[in-house]
């Protein structure tokens, strides 16, 4: 079940607004909290349903307790590079939600949360679906048919030469935050298999900042 902020009026309105050819954004109320001056919300497809994202309006709201922890062991929660490999995008909060917006009308997107089910289950961000880590990793459990399925998700298809990427997906993955090893597992495990690198982009920051900036998740 999908739980979400629903738009309030002014939003409702701005919507409305934005389908007419002469509309302009000094036809309707702002939100409070926005996203970019120019950007209060925007519609994500979320399995099979339009999930409004925007911040929360309480401006007195605070994280979720579950990603306001400082002091995580490390090993294994320990910080990670900013690069993770030579051609893969690192991407901040704006650029990935450019990705979001494609969900559901780009088949060439796919925005994955590579933490495990019940994680993902407990709360994610809108048009993520879940491919968990150890899917992937053989060092995780990983095992070949479900890699190849994982892959001919992806577009990937088996050749005589091993993997056909001709049709790649591009594959927008994040996990829990920059503590978390659960997305630099994957990419990897891609990257050995031939995963081209300008194809994986990384939501660096993950839960751990989409959760800092009040912005809408489902579950």
């Amino acid at each position: 079940m999908i739980q979400q902020r629903k738009p309030g009026l002014a939003t409702l309105i701005a919507l409305a607004a934005l389908t007419t050819a002469a509309a302009s954004a000094d036809d309707f109320d702002t939100l409070e909290v926005g996203i970019t001056p120019e950007l209060d919300f925007f519609a994500v497809q979320h399995q099979g349903e339009t999930v409004w994202v925007q911040r929360n309006q309480n401006t007195g709201n605070t994280v979720d307790p579950e990603y306001a922890l400082t002091s995580r062991p490390c090993p294994p929660l320990c910080i990670q590079p900013m690069q993770l490999a030579p051609g893969v995008e690192t991407l901040g909060e704006l650029e990935f939600i450019a990705y979001l917006e494609r969900v559901g009308r780009d088949p060439d997107v796919l925005v994955i949360d590579s933490r495990t089910a019940d994680e993902f289950a407990a709360g994610a961000i809108p048009g993520a679906v879940n491919v968990p880590w150890n899917d992937l990793v053989g060092t995780a459990g990983a095992v070949d048919f479900v890699v190849e399925v994982r892959m001919e998700e992806f577009g990937v298809r088996r050749s005589a030469d091993g993997w056909d990427f001709s049709d790649a997906r591009t594959l927008v993955l994040y996990c829990n935050g920059p503590w978390c090893g659960q997305t630099p597992s994957n990419i990897r495990a891609l990257l050995d298999l031939g995963y081209p690198p300008e194809r994986l982009k990384w939501y660096r920051g993950g839960m751990q900042a989409w959760h800092n900036l009040g912005f809408t998740v489902v579950d």
